[in-house]
């Protein structure tokens, strides 16, 4: 074996550089709370082509350090992400090296284009990405579904945003089961300039649950919507796509009723709240009707962008030798 400096292997990557998905709850069914504090879900997962890209950088000693820019048509304010071991991909690099006797010290780049606490997992597509990053850096030698067990440790987002495509989410979104869907589905994403936190969503469901005195079931997914996402089929996803969370994100953020309504007007076949809020996701027939909606909802005022799903995981996509 010959080393080069702080002993990684000659022709070793010196930077690795990953993208990963954001993604679209198509349908988000919430239990009632466990003993444990967290919701059970069933939710069909979609990721789409809007992508987090973190570059991982060896550098000297053992320290993860951080940078934020922001990329694509909407105003990321990047301010508002941590740079501390609160980072999600932070600490995706600390566990990770916890468990590579190879690892080094690194710095991870991120560049982020999906909105920050949207709804759409951008932090934990930039945790997904980290790991692969880190992964292939340090030759930690670690199979995806060995990362994808690392990665529930992170978050329940986290294994979907390294796996992509179409997925049936159980537990608390982290136990998945891959789904068919080949032909593309397409979607126009509204963000807010605003985030909402996904704790405080959850625990106004719960209140608005109590006042009415609804006792939710155990959440299922309905098959005919993985059919009509296996075919493809807009029209007949349009009245199946559900998320239990919209009512509390809708009463958190009143807005997000005007641009629903501004969505409906312009010719989407749907709309709905993506996760937890308050990104707001319209479902287009086609991509050409897709380019046509985010032209009048532009028009109307509204940063717009049309995406399609299913997009691939987490993936390298450059590398440089040291």
């Amino acid at each position: 074996m010959v080393l080069g400096k702080v002993g990684e292997m000659r022709g070793s990557p010196r930077m690795v550089r990953v993208a990963a998905p954001g993604k679209i709850n198509v349908s988000l069914r919430v239990g009632p709370p466990r003993a444990d504090g967290y919701h059970g879900i069933a939710s069909v997962f979609l990721a789409v082509s809007m992508y987090e890209v973190v570059t991982a950088t060896r550098t000297q000693g053992q320290d993860v350090t951080v940078s934020i820019t922001s990329a694509g048509p909407f105003d990321i304010p990047v301010d508002s992400v941590p740079l501390d071991d609160t980072n999600l991909a932070v600490r995706a690099a600390r566990l990770l090296a916890e468990v590579s006797p190879g690892s080094t010290g690194v710095h991870l780049d991120i560049l982020k284009s999906v909105p920050v606490s949207g709804g759409m997992g951008g932090g934990s597509a930039d945790a997904a990405a980290a790991l692969l990053a880190c992964e292939a850096l340090w030759g930690s030698g670690f199979s995806r579904d060995e990362l994808a067990r690392i990665a529930a440790e992170l978050g329940a987002d986290v294994p979907f945003a390294l796996l992509g495509g179409t997925a049936v989410g159980l537990g608390v979104g982290e136990r998945l089961t891959p789904a068919i869907s080949k032909t593309p589905l397409h979607f126009v994403l509204v963000p807010a300039d605003y985030g909402l936190s996904t704790p405080v969503v959850y625990r106004l469901l719960d209140g608005i649950r109590q006042r009415k005195g609804v006792e939710p079931p155990a959440p299922e997914i309905d098959p005919s919507i993985l059919g009509a996402m296996r075919a493809g089929d807009g029209a007949g996803l349009a009245p199946l796509l559900h998320n239990d969370l919209q009512e509390a994100a809708l009463e958190l953020a009143p807005g997000l009723r005007d641009i629903l309504d501004v969505g409906q007007k312009a010719g989407a076949l749907a709309g709905i709240v993506s996760g937890s809020g308050p990104t707001m996701a319209f479902l287009a027939s086609s991509e050409v009707h897709a380019t046509d909606l985010e032209s009048r909802l532009t028009a109307a005022g509204l940063i717009a962008m049309a995406v399609s799903g299913p997009a691939h995981g987490a993936r390298i996509r450059s590398d440089s030798s040291a």
